[in-house]
């Protein structure tokens, strides 16, 4: 066990503190974030017209018409960027590169332009080892990051000139800047959940079951290795589960546009200091994560490596404050592998689950299958709870006094309909100093491994606090952009835009930034 595991089981802290970034550089990077959104926006970077492909039972969403993946999932100023993109039928098309941001209410920015890109046909690539299908594409675009692109998530739109067929790269702009919110992309968990080429090529498919990855659905693997390995070389296809709607207009995308993008679009229409940066950032780059106040987890943000438990436990030991605004978090345990290429951090493989050895090994005896990894840490030491269950329901107030509630007039028992899901945090943990249970009530699908859903606080050693809101629809219900379309459960749906939770996120990063 590591030190800083060490010090998560215990609940000891002994990290030196951080020095906090200044007020000036606060001031700085709010003025960054608010010149750049004061500057003309435009609703061209929605897909107006798509062209996907559905295998029944529809869990794939492929644009074989015209479809590409970028050559690294975070770039900073002055770093090359490739592309690759593979047109079918052979077409010229354009790129067109816009910044997400809020812009007066239009969602983004256009940065860069290429016209007239000679387009061919890429081969969907052969089944390697481990079942990992993996591009390896001819270049077809590439360019310098400019010095003036700030720190944001990128969307490049692919349009072919025959047929007019539309989808997307995504990639994220870092910086190093201090900052007061680090906004962590999920791109991990895309990258486990996308089915391209076909419709079996996730972390959640295998030769024996097919897709092992949904209750009711064909054969549920408990066996943490019996799955394939994923590659970031390669287009996001879209991955749709039962509880999902039709999001044809966001492939290529990741999961950014449906989980994400509200959070960043409120986060830059309130003018908040942020920066952005991938999963695989926080894996390489721990002591990156002490240049920020606060650090996000968004949306549906899964698959974690050891390496970025431990980054985030020291960055909370060193003062920095953490806000989980997601669900199913800290679940599964990959390594970032090289490509066969050999560049590095671009492939992932299941090992086990941040549950702790003790609580992994009677689950590994009960089902009979010894792990072949060994377990990563208990997640609920960190974010105050675990994952709970799939299905989804009401916020309810259990704790009104707190500061959290501030403004929102909300009183014990009262209310939030449909912002839990469709994964929820529970199972409190024990031990952790000053933890705070601020919402708690029972989720739909009633089922004998569910835990009712458990919103938590718990103190940090330097003042700062660990902020669980335990939902992957958190965002949902801070706003609703260009574009976006609410995801739905059998057993519940967010409503939109909220007032309530707006104030409950302003009081937390107001807390943050003090």
């Amino acid at each position: 066990m590591t030190a800083v595991s060490l010090a998560l089981a215990t609940g000891a802290y002994g990290a030196q503190e951080a020095p906090a970034p200044s007020s000036r550089f606060s001031a700085l990077g709010r003025d960054l974030i608010q010149s750049e959104n004061a500057k003309p926006g435009t609703r061209d970077w929605i897909l107006t017209k798509t062209d996907i492909t559905a295998k029944e039972p529809v869990e794939l969403w492929r644009s074989p018409r015209i479809e590409g993946y970028c050559s690294a999932t975070s770039v900073s100023v002055g770093d090359t960027l490739k592309v690759m993109v593979s047109t079918n039928p052979v077409s010229e098309y354009s790129l067109e590169i816009f910044r997400t941001g809020y812009y007066g209410g239009t969602g983004g920015r256009s940065v860069k332009r290429f016209d007239a890109i000679q387009g061919k046909t890429q081969d969907d690539p052969e089944i390697g080892e481990n079942r990992l299908r993996e591009c390896q594409w001819e270049l077809s675009v590439e360019f310098e990051i400019p010095d003036d692109w700030l720190s944001g998530v990128y969307l490049g739109k692919l349009t072919a000139k025959k047929g007019g067929v539309q989808s997307y790269v995504i990639f994220i702009v870092r910086d190093d800047r201090p900052c007061d919110l680090l906004f962590q992309c999920s791109d991990m968990t895309w990258a486990c959940y996308n089915s391209w080429p076909t419709n079996e090529w996730s972390l959640y498919h295998n030769d024996a079951n097919g897709y092992t990855g949904h209750l009711g659905r064909k054969k549920w693997s408990t066996d943490a290795n019996d799955t394939g390995w994923v590659s970031f070389d390669r287009p996001y296809a879209n991955f749709c589960q039962d509880h999902l709607v039709d999001r044809a207009s966001s492939v290529g995308s990741g999961e950014f546009l449906l989980w994400e993008f509200p959070l960043s679009y409120w986060i830059e229409q309130q003018g908040y200091d942020v920066s952005y940066i991938s999963n695989v950032d926080t894996h390489t780059d721990g002591p990156g994560l002490l240049r920020a106040k606060g650090f996000i987890s968004v949306g549906h943000d899964e698959y974690w490596t050891r390496e970025m438990f431990d980054h985030v436990g020291a960055a909370r030991d060193a003062g920095v404050n953490l806000a989980f605004l997601s669900g199913n978090s800290v679940w599964g345990v990959v390594p970032l592998l090289p490509s066969t290429a050999g560049q590095a951090h671009r492939v992932m493989r299941r090992e086990d689950k941040f549950i702790g050895e003790e609580l992994s090994k009677m689950l590994n005896e009960r089902r009979g299958t010894p792990a072949k990894y060994p377990a990563g840490p208990d997640a609920a030491l960190l974010m105050g709870g675990r994952t709970a269950g799939i299905g989804g329901g009401a916020w309810t107030c259990t704790n009104a006094d707190h500061w959290l509630y501030e403004g929102t007039g909300m009183k014990e028992g009262d209310t939030v309909e449909g912002l839990v899901g469709w994964e929820w945090h529970g199972s409190p943990a024990s031990g952790l100093p000053g933890l705070e249970i601020l919402a708690e009530g029972p989720m739909q699908p009633e089922h004998p491994m569910y835990s009712p859903h458990a919103a938590t606080i718990y103190d940090g050693p330097q003042g700062n606090v660990v902020f669980n809101a335990g939902t992957i629809w958190w965002a949902q219900d801070l706003s609703s952009p260009p574009g976006h379309v609410l995801p739905a459960h059998a057993h519940a749906k967010p409503q939109g835009p909220d007032l309530r939770v707006q104030r409950m996120m302003e009081n937390v990063f107001d807390r943050f930034i003090g």
